[in-house]
């Protein structure tokens, strides 16, 4: 291993360990697959299980990223929440913020450069957005009881916003 690729990787275990010292439930990820010197195997198809955060009772979150220069966020507070973002491409953008319970809350973006936000605040909501193109902008704030919504951009540079509010 060469001494910058070494620096890098004990940097990024110091920064790593500092995030899960704050303890927020927020789940971040970017995207690895032009990293090869941070596998110790060589294999960048294999999952990389970095550590189990702490989630809420009853949470599920799940980021699945395949490309390059992908973001995506997920936060959680309550109960019975589900996340799920995918993303398939490059330079993508994608948050999900649930607060309350029994919210579900899906993002699936493919292609180059989509942004997608979800934001729900109460119980049983459900909300999803789909991209499949490039360039497109979506997003659903849902603040509120029983409340659902779905979005689905297909081709080029798209634009919608979602507000439901009680």
């Amino acid at each position: 291993m060469q001494y910058p690729a070494l620096v890098s990787r004990l940097i990024a275990r110091l920064l790593f360990g500092l995030l899960l010292s704050v303890g927020s439930s927020l789940l971040m990820a970017d995207d690895l697959m032009d990293n090869g010197d941070l596998s110790n195997t060589g294999d960048l198809d294999e999952p990389i299980v970095i550590a189990r955060l702490a989630m809420p009772k009853g949470a599920q979150a799940t980021i699945n990223q395949n490309g390059q220069g992908n973001r995506a966020g997920l936060k959680q507070n309550g109960t019975a929440l589900i996340g799920q973002i995918v993303q398939n491409g490059s330079n993508q953008e994608a948050y999900i913020l649930q607060e309350g319970s029994n919210d579900i809350a899906f993002i699936y973006q493919t292609g180059y450069g989509n942004q997608a936000e979800i934001i729900q605040r109460g119980y049983d909501n459900r909300a999803q957005i789909s991209q499949n193109g490039n360039q497109n902008n979506a997003r659903i704030e849902q603040i509120g009881n029983g409340l659902g919504a779905s979005v689905s951009q297909v081709g080029n540079g798209m634009r919608v916003e979602v507000r439901q509010r009680q």
